[in-house]
């Protein structure tokens, strides 16, 4: 796969940004991509989907992990959640 196959929404097409892994995670890396496009689908239809499974309100944002390449949720519980790990390049 090539870098943008990798760092392209599947879900909205928007540019992924890299964030910062928190300390002590279970990830290998560094850090991910995520988008952190607030109109994105998957991300939009996350809260329905989690109050509806779960009762709770929180959603999920597309992460690519670059070092293990896996892909799928990361959970967040507000829009603003995680974007003050957003590594500018």
């Amino acid at each position: 796969m090539s870098k943008i196959e990798t760092t392209v929404c599947p879900y909205c097409g928007h540019e992924m940004k890299k964030w910062a892994n928190p300390p002590q995670n279970t990830w290998g890396g560094e850090y991910q991509y995520v988008c952190f496009n607030d109109e994105c689908s998957y991300f939009v239809n996350g809260w329905k989907w989690m109050l509806e499974k779960y009762n709770v309100s929180a959603s999920y944002r597309y992460r690519y992990d670059p070092e293990s390449g896996q892909k799928g949720p990361l959970p967040v519980w507000s829009h603003d959640a995680l974007k003050a790990s957003i590594l500018e390049e």
